[in-house]
């Protein structure tokens, strides 16, 4: 009697079902860790232009905020307002070094562009924007599906294909169209998987479902992680349009920036 009929005649064994089920597990699983690892690059994009864009008003402002506190204690001399002191100027980050300091300013060729832009006063380019499009996004899904290593069912298969998805996800993080497209010309020409093997045993399949399971317990631990922390947090609040809420970040630290100079330049008045 053919599968079909089985099904039909309601007698399907019951391996046949839990095998479909043990499918349908991975590819769900492969589904949601496509769509952690996508917030995972989002997040980290998304944190690296907060740090370039943002990071020299958030130094402003602990440096503003030392300085008062110091004023402070000089005018009253208090043992509390000089600890307040101690412990704003402990929050500034030292002066960096010489290297760091002309850390990517200088190269093969002398001082680099950004460089001369600043000491010219011309404009200066913006921190790198690298936001996945969509269609960057589709071959990034299509390429995880057809080469993710849980569909594999030896160790060397799994090795190809976990050091093959390492290259697709440093494309993905870069936003590199074009790679994406050469690795999946790559993959259609690579080798030809061996058929999968039909799996009867049941104590076989449902160890299966006991390792996926525990996979989508680690990614979702993950996935927490990184929608809990303060990026993450950020980014969700304008998942469509993070630039803008740069911007308005940007004004209100703008804001608070003015208003301790007003309170430092107070104290500093005779």
């Amino acid at each position: 009697m053919s599968e079909q009929q089985t099904e039909e005649t309601g007698d399907e064994r019951p391996e046949a079902r839990l095998e479909r089920a043990v499918r349908a597990a991975e590819q769900a699983l492969i589904e949601f860790e496509i769509a952690v690892e996508t917030f995972r690059v989002e997040v980290e994009n998304f944190s690296r232009l907060h740090h370039q864009k943002l990071g020299p008003m958030y130094s402003r402002l602990d440096e503003l905020d030392a300085l008062i506190a110091e004023a402070k204690a000089a005018r009253s001399g208090d043992a509390e307002d000089l600890r307040r002191a101690r412990d704003a100027r402990s929050l500034v980050m030292p002066m960096p070094g010489v290297d760091e300091l002309f850390h990517d300013w200088m190269g093969s060729q002398g001082i680099s562009d950004d460089a001369s832009a600043m000491l010219t006063d011309r404009p200066v380019r913006p921190p790198e924007r690298v936001r996945p499009t969509e269609e960057v996004r589709r071959l990034y899904r299509e390429l995880v599906r057809q080469a993710h290593p849980d569909l594999a069912r030896d160790e060397a298969e799994r090795e190809r294909r976990d050091a093959f998805i390492a290259r697709v996800n440093a494309a993905y993080a870069r936003g590199e169209e074009q790679a994406l497209r050469e690795l999946a010309e790559e993959w259609a020409a690579g080798p030809v998987p061996e058929a999968v093997r039909q799996l009867n045993e049941s104590e076989e399949l449902y160890a299966r479902l006991e390792w996926l399971a525990r996979r989508k317990e680690l990614l979702s631990a993950l996935a927490r992680e990184l929608e809990d922390s303060a990026i993450g947090s950020m980014l969700r609040m304008a998942p469509e349009d993070p630039d803008r809420l740069l911007e308005e970040i940007a004004e209100q630290l703008l804001a608070q920036v003015s208003e301790r100079e007003s309170e430092l330049a107070e104290l500093a008045a005779p």
